[in-house]
C-alpha cells in the first residue's frame, strides 16, 4: 500500500489595504490563500505580489513568509493528505508555471467576478489566490470544494472537509514554533 503525502494550504491576512478591501466584500477573516509543500512553509506559492511594495505587479509567486509582507499576518495552516500521483501532478503544475511564470498575471478581472459570484471572462494563464490554490488541486484530480475553481474564496478553503486544521493564530508564531521544532530535534 502507497502511503500518502502530505500538501498545506496556508490562509493568511496580511492587513494591507488590498485585504482588507476584499474582507470587507468577503467577510472571512483570511483573505490570501497560498499552497505549500512543507509544514515549516519554506516552499510556498500563490499569485499575488511579485514586489511586496507594489501591488500592481502581481502574478505567479514563490512567496517569502518571513518576508516583510506577511510580518504582522494572521494565518491558518491546514493540511491535505494526498496519494503520490497527485503530489507529483501537483508539483509538475507548480513546476510548469514556475519555468513560464512571465507568462502568468494576477486575475483581477476574476476576483471581481468572484464578488459578483460570476466569471466575467475566462482569461488563460491569469489566476487569483484562492482560483490557483483550488486549480492546482483539481489539476491533480483533488477536489477540495463542489464548485469550479474561478469561484473558490479562501473562506471556501477554509470550510473544506478535505483540509485539517493544523494550525491557527500569527505567521510569525507558527514560523518561530517550527524552527524551535526542527533546532529540538536536531539537539536530540
Amino acid at each position: 500500500m502507497t502511503s500518502e503525502l502530505e500538501v498545506y494550504v496556508v490562509l493568511t491576512d496580511t492587513g494591507t489595504l488590498f485585504t482588507r478591501t476584499i474582507k470587507w466584500f468577503t467577510k472571512d477573516p483570511l483573505n490570501h490563500a497560498s499552497i505549500a509543500f512543507d509544514s515549516g512553509l519554506n516552499e510556498v506559492y500563490s499569485f499575488g505580489r511579485k514586489n511586496p511594495q507594489n501591488p500592481f505587479f502581481a502574478g505567479f509567486v514563490r512567496e517569502n513568509m518571513r518576508g516583510q509582507l506577511f510580518a504582522e499576518a494572521n494565518c491558518a495552516l491546514y493540511r491535505c493528505r494526498v496519494h503520490p500521483g497527485a503530489y507529483a501532478k501537483m508539483r509538475s503544475v507548480i513546476a510548469e508555471m514556475e519555468r513560464n511564470r512571465e507568462q502568468y498575471r494576477y486575475n483581477l478581472i476574476g476576483v471581481i467576478g468572484l464578488l459578483f459570484n460570476t466569471q466575467l471572462i475566462k482569461r488563460d494563464y491569469a489566476y487569483f489566490c484562492s482560483e490557483f490554490v483550488a486549480a492546482v488541486f483539481e489539476k491533480s484530480g483533488v477536489h477540495l470544494v463542489n464548485k469550479s475553481s474561478f469561484l473558490v474564496t479562501p473562506g471556501d478553503l477554509e470550510n473544506t472537509p478535505t483540509l485539517e486544521l493544523i494550525y491557527e493564530g500569527r505567521l510569525q508564531n507558527l514560523l518561530n514554533n517550527r524552527i524551535d521544532d526542527e533546532i529540538g530535534k536536531r539537539l536530540a
